[in-house]
C-alpha cells in the first residue's frame, strides 16, 4: 500500500508540473529572427536584446536569434553591433506563437566592419580582408600598405603541423630559422622577423608557439613601427601577425590525429560551446600535442600546448575578451653552424662543398632544454556612440627557458667545438593600450580614425654559463666525438658566467586618420610619438648596475630616446571595390646604443631609422576569384651605428644601408573547385656605407634575392566524390650568403622544394596526406641549419 501510495503521488506531482508548465508555456510565446549584412551574408555575434529587461543573446553562425518563454505583451528588440548605429524593432508576443523580427542593414547604415568580412562562396583563400593591419576596420582594396594572409583554411589543406610551414605562402618569407629555443623566424623584405605579433599587440615568445589555435597569419609589409611600434619583433622589412581562433555562438569542434616520419605524432582538439542559456558568454578550448625525433642522428622535440578562450556581451554596449596561450617544450637544439672565417685563407664557398655532415649534431639528447611560455590577453570593447568606440587591451608575456642551448662553432676549415649554453633565461613583458576608433563624417568625407595610447614594460633575467668543449674534426671524428651532459657539467667550473637582469620600459601616443576626399580616393595620416628608457643591466653578483653591450662591444649605460614616426598613404580606386592604385610613405626605427671613442654615448636621441616609398597595384576582381597585389618598395635606413672603423672596440652613427624590390601575391580560383595561391618576391639589399670589408656589398644572412612560392589544388565540389581533392606547390629561392666579405664569403645554395598532398573533407571528418620535400632537396636556413628530407605526414580529424 505504501508504494501504491507514493506511486500514486508521483504521477499527481508529475500531471501538476506539465499542467504548469503548458499553462506556461501556453501564456507566453517567442521572439526569433535572422540579422543579415548588405549584402544578404548571415552577421554573426550582433548583440539582441529586450529593452527594459534582462535578457540578451547573441546571433550565431547564420545570423540567428531566438527568445524563449517571453510573456505575452510589446516590446522594443535592440540590435548593437560595434560601430554600427543602434537599431530598434517592436515586437509584438502573443501566447503560443512566435513573433519573427528579421533584419537587413542597409547602404545608409552600414558599419564599419561590415567592410571587412568577406565569406567568399569562391576561393576559400580569398579573404585578404583585416582588422588589425591599420588598426581600424579597412578594406584591402582601400589599404594604401602592403600585407598578406595565409588563412586556417590553407594551413587546413596543406597540413601545415608547424608554425614553420606558415612561411611557404608568404612572398619573401623564405625558409624558417629556428632558433635553439624552438622560436622561428622568416624574412621579410630582406629583414629577419618574428611572429611575434598577436591580434596586432604584444605577444612575444622565446620559445616553440605551436599553430593550434590559429585563424591566420598575416605578413604586414614595409617598416611599421607608427601603428605597432618596435616591441613586437618588427623589422625595417615588416611583421607577422598571429590571428587567434575566437569563440562563437554554437556547439563544435574536432579532434584531430597526424602521424608521420621520423615517429611524429601529434594530437590536437579544438572545443567550443555557448556557457549560458543566453548565448553571451563563450568558450573555446584549443590544444595539441606533438613529439618527433630528429632526421638526424640525435635530437627531438616534445611539446604541449592550450589556449582557452573567453567571450562575454557583458551588456549590449560592453563585451569582454580573455585569452591565453600556455605551452611547454622538451627538446634539443636543431643544429646551428657557424662556419670558421678566419686565417689567411679567402675566397668563396659553398656550405654544399665543406663536407660537414647533413645528418650528424655532434651532440647527445641528454643536452637538452625545457621552456615553458604564457600568454595573456584582455580586451575590452565599449561602444561609446554611433561612431566611437573605446577599445583596452592588457597583454602579459611569460617565457623562460632552462637547460642547454647549442651552436657549433668552426675553428678551422675541419674542424668545430660545440658551444653549449645552459642555466636559465627568462623573459617577462607586460603591454597597456588603449584604443578609440571612430568612423564618422566632417560634411560629405568620411573619416576613420584611431587614437591610442601604448605603454610596454620589458624585464629579461639570465643565469648561465658558456661552455666550449674540446676541438673535434667534423670530416673525420675520432670514436668519442659525441658531446654529453657529464662532460658539460664537468666543465661548467671554466665556463663564462652572465648572471644578470636589465629591464625597459616604452611610452608612447599614436594617430592616424583615413580620409575619404571622395567615394574612390582615399588619403592616410598617421603619427607616432615614442619614449624609449633603457634601465641598464644589474649584475647580480656585483650588485651594479651599468651599461649593456653596444655596438663595438664597450658598455653603454642607461639611456633614453625619443622617436617620431610619420606614415602616410594615398589611394585611388580605378574601378570601386575591385582594382586600386595606391602609394606609401611609411618609418620604422630602433632603439641602439653605442659608446663613441671618447666615451661619450651617442645615441641619447638619435634611433635608428628605415624610411619606405612604396606604389603598386590591388585587384579584387569576378566576384573575389581573382585576388592580387604588385608592388614596388624603396627602404633606406639611415642613423645605422657601427663599429669605428679607428677602434672598433668602440662605435660610430653613420652607417646606411638600402633594401629595395618587387612583390607580387596572387590568388586565384579560375573555375570551381580549383585555387591557386601564388608569389614572387624581389629584393635587392645593399650596405651603403659601412666598413670597407662589407660597404656595397649584400648584407649577410639576408635571405635570397628571388623568392617564389606556388600552391595549386583541385577538390571536386559535387557528386559521391565531392570533398575529395589534391594539391600540390613548392617553394624557390636562389643562392645567398651566410657570411659575407671581400675577403671570404659563404653561400648558401638555391633551393626548389616540392611538396603535395591529397585530402578527403566532409561534414564529420577529414583524411589528408601529405609529403613535404618530396625530392629530399638539401637546403639550410640564414643559420646553417639542414633541413629535413622527404617527410610523411598522414592524419585524421574528426568533427562534432
Amino acid at each position: 500500500m505504501k508504494l501504491l501510495f507514493n506511486l500514486i503521488v508521483i504521477i499527481l506531482l508529475t500531471i501538476s508540473f506539465n499542467a504548469f508548465a503548458q499553462t506556461s508555456i501556453q501564456s507566453t510565446g517567442q521572439i526569433t529572427g535572422r540579422i543579415t549584412m548588405v549584402d544578404g551574408k548571415p552577421l554573426a555575434s550582433a548583440s539582441i536584446s529586450i529593452v527594459n529587461s534582462l535578457k540578451s543573446t547573441l546571433t550565431n553562425d547564420t545570423g540567428r536569434y531566438n527568445f524563449n518563454n517571453i510573456a505575452a505583451g510589446s516590446y522594443t528588440i535592440k540590435i548593437q553591433v560595434l560601430g554600427a548605429p543602434e537599431v530598434d524593432l517592436k515586437a509584438t508576443v502573443i501566447a503560443g506563437q512566435t513573433d519573427t523580427l528579421n533584419y537587413q542593414f542597409n547602404k545608409e547604415n552600414v558599419f564599419a566592419l561590415q567592410e571587412v568580412t568577406i565569406e567568399d562562396k569562391n576561393s576559400k583563400f580569398a579573404n585578404k580582408e583585416s582588422i588589425y593591419v591599420a588598426r581600424l576596420p579597412l578594406k584591402n582594396i582601400e589599404n594604401p600598405q602592403v600585407y598578406n594572409v595565409v588563412p586556417k583554411e590553407l594551413l587546413e589543406e596543406q597540413m601545415a603541423v608547424s608554425l614553420n610551414d606558415v612561411g611557404k605562402d608568404i612572398p619573401g618569407a623564405g625558409i624558417p630559422t629556428v632558433a635553439n629555443q624552438g622560436r622561428v623566424t622568416f624574412f621579410s623584405r630582406g629583414f629577419s622577423t618574428e611572429p611575434n605579433a598577436r591580434n596586432g599587440v604584444a605577444g612575444a615568445a622565446f620559445s616553440e608557439i605551436d599553430n593550434t589555435n590559429l585563424e591566420r597569419v598575416e605578413a604586414i609589409k614595409g617598416p611599421s613601427a607608427t601603428l605597432f611600434g618596435t616591441n613586437i619583433s618588427s623589422s625595417f622589412g615588416g611583421l607577422f601577425n598571429r590571428v587567434t581562433k575566437q569563440p562563437y555562438n554554437g556547439y563544435g569542434g574536432e579532434v584531430a590525429y597526424y602521424g608521420g616520419s621520423w615517429d611524429y605524432n601529434r594530437l590536437t582538439f579544438d572545443v567550443n560551446t555557448p556557457i549560458n542559456t543566453e548565448r553571451t558568454a563563450l568558450f573555446r578550448l584549443d590544444g595539441a600535442t606533438t613529439f618527433q625525433r630528429s632526421f638526424q642522428d640525435q635530437g627531438f622535440d616534445n611539446n604541449f600546448s592550450l589556449a582557452p578562450s573567453f567571450f562575454y556581451q557583458i551588456t549590449d554596449r560592453l563585451s569582454l575578451k580573455l585569452e591565453a596561450e600556455f605551452g611547454q617544450a622538451h627538446a634539443t637544439s636543431v643544429v646551428r653552424f657557424q662556419p670558421f672565417t678566419g686565417g689567411a685563407n679567402s675566397g668563396t664557398k659553398s656550405i654544399a662543398d665543406m663536407q660537414f655532415p647533413y645528418n650528424r649534431t655532434f651532440l647527445s639528447n641528454d643536452i637538452a632544454y625545457t621552456t615553458q611560455m604564457l600568454n595573456i590577453f584582455a580586451q575590452l570593447n565599449y561602444k561609446i556612440s554611433t561612431g566611437w568606440n573605446s577599445q583596452t587591451i592588457i597583454s602579459r608575456a611569460r617565457s623562460t627557458i632552462n637547460g642547454d642551448i647549442t651552436a657549433l662553432i668552426g675553428k678551422t676549415d675541419s674542424t668545430i667545438t660545440p658551444q653549449v649554453i645552459t642555466g636559465n633565461t627568462s623573459f617577462i613583458a607586460t603591454d597597456l593600450q588603449q584604443n578609440f576608433i571612430g568612423d564618422f563624417k566632417i560634411g560629405s568625407h568620411r573619416n576613420r580614425v584611431v587614437l591610442g595610447l601604448d605603454f610596454y614594460h620589458n624585464f629579461n633575467n639570465f643565469d648561465r654559463i658558456t661552455v666550449n668543449p674540446s676541438v673535434e674534426n667534423f670530416i673525420n671524428p675520432s670514436a668519442s666525438y659525441r658531446i654529453s651532459q657529464f662532460k658539460i657539467d664537468s666543465l661548467s667550473s671554466k665556463g663564462t658566467l652572465r648572471k644578470e637582469y636589465n629591464s625597459d620600459d616604452t611610452y608612447a601616443a599614436y594617430a592616424s586618420d583615413v580620409f575619404n576626399i571622395t567615394d574612390r580616393l582615399l588619403a592616410m595620416a598617421s603619427l607616432r610619438i615614442d619614449r624609449y628608457q633603457y634601465n641598464g643591466v644589474y649584475n647580480i653578483t656585483t650588485g651594479i648596475t651599468a651599461g649593456g653591450i653596444g655596438v663595438g662591444g664597450v658598455q653603454a649605460g642607461p639611456y633614453g630616446q625619443t622617436a617620431l614616426s610619420p606614415k602616410m598613404g594615398l589611394v585611388y580606386e580605378l574601378i570601386k571595390d575591385k582594382v586600386s592604385l595606391f602609394g606609401n610613405y611609411m618609418n620604422g626605427f630602433f632603439n641602439q646604443s653605442g659608446v663613441a671613442a671618447d666615451g661619450e654615448l651617442i645615441t641619447p636621441i638619435k634611433p635608428e631609422h628605415g624610411n619606405q616609398l612604396e606604389f603598386g597595384v590591388k585587384g579584387d576582381l569576378f566576384d573575389h576569384r581573382l585576388v592580387g597585389t604588385v608592388s614596388y618598395y624603396d627602404i633606406s635606413i639611415s642613423n645605422v651605428i657601427r663599429p669605428d672603423p679607428n677602434n672598433s672596440q668602440y662605435a660610430i652613427q653613420n652607417g646606411t644601408q638600402l633594401s629595395k624590390g618587387v612583390e607580387v601575391d596572387i590568388t586565384a580560383n579560375p573555375i570551381d573547385g580549383l585555387n591557386i595561391v601564388a608569389g614572387y618576391a624581389y629584393n635587392y639589399s645593399k650596405l651603403t656605407k659601412a666598413d670597407s670589408t662589407v660597404n656595397g656589398l649584400r648584407p649577410a644572412q639576408s635571405g635570397p634575392p628571388n623568392m617564389v612560392n606556388l600552391w595549386m589544388s583541385y577538390t571536386i565540389t559535387h557528386g559521391n566524390l565531392k570533398g575529395l581533392g589534391v594539391g600540390f606547390g613548392g617553394n624557390y629561392g636562389s643562392s645567398s650568403y651566410y657570411y659575407n666579405t671581400y675577403k671570404y664569403q659563404i653561400i648558401i645554395p638555391k633551393y626548389t622544394s616540392l611538396d603535395g598532398s591529397i585530402f578527403y573533407d566532409q561534414r564529420k571528418y577529414r583524411l589528408g596526406i601529405k609529403v613535404d620535400n618530396i625530392t629530399s632537396e638539401k637546403m639550410w636556413s640564414s643559420r646553417l641549419t639542414p633541413q629535413a628530407p622527404a617527410t610523411f605526414i598522414g592524419s585524421l580529424a574528426l568533427k562534432f
